[in-house]
């Protein structure tokens, strides 16, 4: 655990969400079916978000600072004029989630410089116009190992296998069916109490996608113009899981490397719609 800089400030003409300064977000009692108006104001933020991304691929490399990498996507998604809504989100104190090697998910950016063979996993959300667009990416620091590349291409793989179980009219629990059948080809941990979720409005909206095996349960039906995010996180060891003292960071209990792909999607007559593309 590294060093945490002091939280980054916000122009005044930046919409903040409703939970910033608060302990918690209200509680949203909203739907997760949404308009067509809405499903585009939540690809607008998905965008920015991605962009965002994208933008951070060309400074991960070896001897940068997950902190460095925090600042130039704050400063991206503000010059974008949204919110990066993890900022405050129940007290968490930077824009960006930033995973590095065993860290499952909700690394919080410090002085860790990252090293040649790691890997980082980048987790974005904006938040623009009342509506929250949320990805991640997993990235390789310089030279991995195989094993460590093959578990991020097949992490990226069981997001897209998620997806194409997405279909109106299906439970959600079909997704995580579909990720783990393919995860466990390969002996993966599949990480079972970290889950994808209703997202819009709210930045987690109730609404939980398991990524495991979970049926019966989470049988909750995909219906058209519903809109969640997937993100499988995949593990070379077991899927169980240690908090470290911040009550953020998440990290596989036997230390083993772990990574993880997101996106934001809207149910469609055929299948899906991301919502968080550049």
């Amino acid at each position: 655990m590294g060093s945490v800089s002091p939280r980054l400030s916000v122009p005044k003409h930046i919409v903040v969400p409703e939970y910033v300064g608060k302990a918690a977000p209200t509680t949203f009692t909203g739907s997760d079916i949404k308009s067509p108006e809405q499903i585009e104001k939540i690809r607008a933020a998905g965008k920015i978000a991605a962009g965002a991304i994208e933008m951070l691929r060309d400074e991960i490399r070896p001897g940068v600072s997950t902190d460095s990498l925090d600042k130039l996507a704050h400063d991206f998604v503000i010059d974008h004029g949204a919110y990066p809504s993890t900022l405050g989100y129940r007290g968490y104190p930077k824009s960006i989630c930033s995973s590095v090697n065993e860290v499952i998910c909700h690394g919080i950016p410090d002085d860790t410089v990252l090293e040649n063979g790691d890997i980082v996993n980048i987790d974005i959300t904006a938040y623009l116009d009342g509506f929250h667009g949320d990805l991640n990416h997993t990235v390789e620091v310089g030279e991995v190992s195989e094993e460590v590349h093959n578990l991020v291409e097949r992490t990226r793989e069981s997001l897209n296998r998620g997806l194409l179980a997405v279909s109106p009219g299906r439970a959600v629990n079909s997704i995580g069916l579909a990720i783990e059948s393919y995860a466990k080809r390969f002996d993966y941990g599949v990480v079972r109490d970290f889950t994808g979720h209703g997202v819009g409005e709210a930045f987690h909206s109730g609404l939980i996608i398991p990524h495991y095996d979970s049926a019966p349960n989470y049988a909750t039906v995909m219906e058209v113009g519903m809109v969640f995010t997937i993100e499988p996180m995949l593990t070379l060891g077991t899927y169980q899981w240690d908090m470290w003292s911040d009550g953020w960071t998440v990290i596989t209990k036997d230390k083993s490397i772990s990574a993880q792909f997101e996106h934001t999607l809207a149910v469609t007559e055929t299948g899906y719609d991301i919502l968080t593309l550049p």
